[in-house]
């Protein structure tokens, strides 16, 4: 058999398929950093958990393992430990940018950091946030644009702080020009636990922000019902997607219904269903939300708008599982999870009588709640980037010059974060072809409100 030259079997070597293991309950994150690596020519195997990650690499170890900074269904640490003595060989990281010191630095550790870093940084919350804005600086600190607002977060160029830029030579080991951008270091001090703990769904660094992630990531694997409060407009919504998100259930639906849109005399029926002729005009039968959420988790929004008599019947479903279509009289097994809001300080409202405190208290067993945009005003730069890059997507994207984001500071926000996407969007709409919103803009904007 002819002998295969050195320079083939070099070639053969760089070409080897590299394996990846992602462990994360973050479907979505997974997806991000399975696509980055993709890219960076590396086979990328999912797990949900520990305990799946653990049994596929029993199955085939990979080269690396990339594990989030928490699991569902295992203890981090002892987790970690555990990997490491039975696995010495794998490059093991968490998404916190902890690397195990036991475990060997593989050839490609530098492309595992760039993809950990693009993956957080790439989200459908923040593109591009610089290590500064992680420190949470004052608002009148901060100049206009520190940053580029990208058209599409596939197209966001990494932020770099000018500490951590050093020649593309220093990392021989890093991947090709057309992946990774010459002159990117990413040491692990860059990818601070602030980029990890923050959930997609929720924009800020603020230390009120990264405490409702906290409490999200915590509850979300179970059953517990959750009550979450906070003033309109604060993301209360986004908050119950995230729990469902993070869920066993996330493949189930996710069934929202706003208990304060709805006019009492239909309620009843909009939540439980009703059969053909059970009131005027139901000429057919019909499921109701709860039904319709089986198996998944059941949001609903303002609460404590329900009317005191259905209440009663939300209690005996909360209570047993079993919901009795309006008109019927026969009984169903529906397995959800509640997940209930308001803006309203519902303690207080059961209190005045307003709410009853038995259906209260089962639906408060664990309790999140959603900053308003005042509370942490440092993010909102971050918030106004965030909105112009997603208007960016149909028409040309806008920026602020310092006259603007002064008025926006200097605004008090009732209608927080909501308020602020509309102000945006009525100042980009005046604002026409220009590629700056200037305060006369952002006064138009205000106006209206």
């Amino acid at each position: 058999m002819a002998s295969v030259p050195a320079s083939s079997l070099s070639l053969v070597h760089r070409i080897r398929p590299r394996t990846a293991l992602v462990a994360s309950a973050d479907r979505s994150f997974r997806q991000r950093l399975s696509e980055t690596l993709t890219g960076l020519r590396w086979q990328v195997k999912e797990a949900e958990g520990g305990a799946q990650a653990w049994e596929k690499a029993e199955a085939a170890p990979p080269e690396a393992v990339i594990v989030d900074s928490w699991l569902p269904d295992l203890d981090l640490t002892e987790f970690l430990k555990d990997f490491r003595e039975f696995f010495p060989d794998v490059d093991l990281l968490t998404t916190s940018g902890t690397i195990s010191q036991e475990s060997p630095r593989g050839p490609y550790r530098q492309e595992l950091l760039y993809a950990l870093r693009r993956s957080q940084d790439n989200d459908t919350a923040i593109w591009n946030a610089p290590p500064a804005l992680k420190q949470n600086p004052p608002l009148d600190t901060m100049h206009v644009n520190p940053w580029p607002v990208p058209v599409h977060p596939a197209e966001a160029p990494l932020a770099a702080s000018p500490q951590s830029a050093t020649p593309a030579a220093a990392h021989p080991q890093s991947a090709p020009p057309q992946a990774l951008p010459a002159g990117v270091a990413l040491p692990v001090s860059e990818i601070g636990p602030a980029s990890s703990e923050r959930l997609p769904e929720l924009i800020g660094y603020a230390p009120c922000m990264l405490e409702v992630s906290r409490r999200v990531r915590l509850v979300a694997s179970r059953l517990t019902p959750v009550l979450i409060e906070g003033p309109t407009g604060s993301g209360k919504e986004l908050v119950a997607e995230a729990l469902h998100r993070l869920s066993p259930r996330s493949r189930k639906p996710f069934v929202a219904i706003n208990c304060a849109a709805i006019p009492e005399a239909l309620l009843e029926a909009e939540l439980f269903g009703h059969t053909r002729g059970a009131f005027t005009g139901a000429v057919q039968g019909r499921v109701g939300r709860i039904e319709a959420a089986d198996g998944g988790t059941l949001f609903l929004d303002e609460i404590g708008e329900m009317p005191l008599a259905l209440q009663s019947k939300l209690l005996r479903f909360v209570e047993c599982g079993e919901l009795q279509r309006v008109g019927d009289n026969d009984t169903a097994k529906v397995d959800v999870r509640i997940v209930a809001a308001t803006h309203q300080a519902l303690a207080q409202l059961v209190q005045d009588g307003g709410f009853r405190a038995d259906l209260y208290y089962r639906l408060a067993v664990f309790l999140i709640r959603t900053p308003s945009l005042a509370q942490h005003a440092e993010d909102l730069p971050l918030l106004v980037n965030h909105f112009l890059a997603q208007m960016g997507r149909e028409a040309p994207v806008k920026q602020v010059d310092e006259g603007a984001l002064e008025k926006l500071a200097l605004h008090d926000w009732p209608g927080n974060v909501r308020e602020l996407e509309h102000v945006l969007e009525r100042a980009a709409i005046l604002a026409g072809e220009g590629s700056v919103l200037t305060a006369r803009e952002i006064d138009f904007g205000l106006a209206i409100n």
